[in-house]
C-alpha cells in the first residue's frame, strides 16, 4: 500500500523546509552572524554525511553562517527529476533557495559532486555568488563513467524492467523513501516513459565529450565565473577526482587560486580500500574535509 503523500521527513531541531517546483528541500543554517556560505557535499549524500558538519562548524567559528541543504534526491528532501542534468537541477534549486531565503549574494562552496553543483550555480547565476571554493572535482573517463553507472544505470534498468515499482526497489531510492516516506508516492505517481527520458538525458551528461572538462558542462561556461575562486586540487593518483581536472579547471577560471590538498595525497584511495575490505560502511573521505577549513578561511579573509 502506498504511503500517503502527506507523510514526509522527520525534521530535527533547526531543520526547515523550502518548497520549489512542487518539491520540498530540507535545509538548516549554522551560526548566528556573518556572511553566508552555501556548503554542498558530493554524490547523492545528505548534508548529514559524516565529515561535512565538522567543516561547517569550523567555518562558523571563523565568523560565517553556513547553509547546509539536502539537494533533491538527497537525504530528507523530496525526489525530483528535471533539467539538463542532475547538477543543473541542483543549481536551479540552490539559486531558488538562496534567493528565497534572501541570503545572497553569498559564498558558494562544495566538494566532489558538490563542487560541480557549486561551479554550475556560479556559471548560471553569477549574481548570487560573492566567492567560490571547490575541491575534489570529478573528471576524466573513469570518474565520469563511475558516476553514470552508479547513479543512473540502476534506475534505467529498473524502470525498463518493472516500471516505477521497479525503481522504488533500487537500494538508493529505498534509502530516500526511508528518510522521507512521501518519496514512495512521488515515485509511483511518475510516468515511467518520462522518467526514463530524464534518466537517459542525465546519463548523457556523464559521457566524456571534447570541450567538457567537467561532466555535462561546456568549457565556455567557465567564462561566466568572474568571482574570486579557490580550487583545492585532487590527489596525485585519485582516479575519481583527477589532479589533471583540477589543473584544467584552474586554467579555465581566470584568476583562480589553486592549492595542494591539505589532506594526504592518497586519502581517497585509502578510504576506498577500507570500504572494499569491509572496515567502513561508506567512504570516509569526507572526514578529511575539515582539514581544509584554515585554507578556506584564509582565502575568504582576503
Amino acid at each position: 500500500m502506498s504511503a500517503p503523500t502527506k507523510l514526509g521527513p522527520t525534521l530535527k531541531r533547526g531543520e526547515k523546509v523550502f518548497e520549489y517546483r512542487g518539491g520540498r528541500v530540507v535545509y538548516e543554517i549554522l551560526g548566528k552572524e556573518g556572511d553566508f556560505i552555501a556548503l554542498t557535499p558530493g554524490g547523492r549524500f545528505s548534508k548529514d554525511i559524516e565529515g561535512l558538519c565538522p567543516l561547517a562548524r569550523e567555518l562558523v567559528k571563523g565568523g560565517y553562517r553556513v547553509l547546509l541543504w539536502d539537494r533533491p534526491n538527497c537525504g530528507k528532501s523530496d525526489v525530483q527529476f528535471y533539467g539538463q542534468s542532475e547538477s543543473h537541477m541542483r543549481a536551479e534549486t540552490l539559486h531558488a533557495l538562496i534567493t528565497g531565503l534572501d541570503i545572497g549574494p553569498c559564498i558558494i562552496a562544495g566538494g566532489s559532486g558538490g563542487a560541480r553543483d557549486s561551479m554550475l550555480t556560479t556559471m548560471l547565476y553569477p549574481e548570487i555568488v560573492r566567492k567560490l571554493v571547490v575541491w575534489n572535482i570529478v573528471g576524466g573517463v573513469y570518474g565520469s563513467f563511475v558516476l553514470g553507472s552508479y547513479y543512473i544505470i540502476p534506475s534505467i534498468l529498473a524502470v525498463r524492467g518493472a516500471g516505477m515499482r521497479g525503481v522504488i526497489a533500487v537500494d538508493e531510492w529505498q534509502q530516500r523513501i526511508a528518510e522521507n516516506p512521501a518519496n514512495r508516492e512521488r515515485f509511483l505517481s511518475m510516468d515511467p516513459d518520462e522518467f526514463l527520458k530524464v534518466m537517459l538525458r542525465w546519463l548523457n551528461a556523464f559521457v566524456p565529450k571534447p570541450g567538457q572538462t567537467i561532466p555535462g558542462v561546456e568549457d565556455e561556461m567557465f567564462d561566466n565565473i568572474k568571482v574570486p575562486t579557490l580550487i583545492i586540487r585532487g590527489g596525485e593518483n585519485d582516479l575519481d577526482h583527477p589532479k589533471r581536472t583540477s589543473l584544467e579547471v584552474h586554467c579555465l577560471i581566470k584568476g583562480s587560486t589553486l592549492i595542494d590538498p591539505p589532506w594526504p595525497e592518497d586519502a581517497w584511495e585509502r578510504a576506498g580500500e577500507a570500504r572494499a575490505q569491509g572496515k567502513v560502511k561508506r567512504f570516509n573521505m569526507f572526514d578529511t574535509w575539515v582539514q581544509a577549513a584554515p585554507a578556506i578561511l584564509d582565502f575568504l579573509a582576503d
